[in-house]
């Protein structure tokens, strides 16, 4: 996860989001650790993809169980990162394995969320719009990876207001599991992450063309 900065003005230092902030603590301390970071990156997706099996078996206790196992997955988003940099073990391929990772995470909470709220009033509604949101989420990733490799990292740099950036609403996930309001996110995501694909492709589609 590369260090996201406001933009604020050239030689001024990169402004760090909060759960970066954490990441960097922790890995201070487990750095010394005989781990590398793929197997980090690798544990992460784990985490992910268990809360999304979770979250899929549809009843209160393992959506509960789900929203934290992906808010873990989330985070530790960063900590691989973090401890790639700390140890000096950065690499093209880790770098490209925490992409797919991170999109394996959210494309299971996605999917798997959808198949859990078939019983509530989304209905046969329930799963469309959860595949829907995983595979856009896909393809964003795929985009955004795809642009970062041909035009530079500096084209995929995501902004940090307040100590947040983009991607830190996904920790939302879990206060919306715990009240119980599940459905309309879904059903939101449904129809919102395959619009912001279309964003998503109409920005690197710009830079095709500023770049021609």
């Amino acid at each position: 996860m590369a260090i996201s900065t406001d933009k604020s003005g050239p030689g001024q230092k990169p402004v760090i989001a909060y759960d970066q902030r954490i990441a960097k603590s922790v890995v201070r301390v487990i750095k010394g650790l005989p781990v590398s970071p793929n197997a980090l990156t690798a544990l992460g997706m784990v985490v992910g993809i268990a809360s999304g099996f979770l979250y899929a078996e549809g009843s209160w206790s393992a959506m509960l169980g789900g929203s934290f196992l992906f808010m873990i997955a989330v985070w530790m988003d960063h900590v691989d990162g973090e401890f790639a940099r700390a140890t000096g073990k950065t690499s093209t391929f880790g770098h490209y394995f925490d992409h797919v990772g991170a999109m394996s995470s959210y494309c299971a909470m996605f999917i798997g969320a959808g198949y859990g709220l078939r019983d509530t009033w989304l209905g046969d509604w329930a799963v469309p719009c959860g595949i829907a949101a995983g595979v856009s989420v896909a393809l964003i990733f795929s985009i955004r990876l795809w642009q970062e490799t041909v035009y530079g990292k500096e084209t995929t740099e995501q902004t940090v207001r307040g100590g947040f950036e983009i991607e830190d609403t996904l920790y939302a996930v879990g206060p919306i599991t715990w009240i119980g309001a599940m459905p309309p996110f879904i059903a939101a995501a449904g129809i919102g992450t395959p619009l912001y694909l279309l964003y998503a492709i109409w920005e690197a589609a710009g830079h095709v063309r500023r770049n021609r």
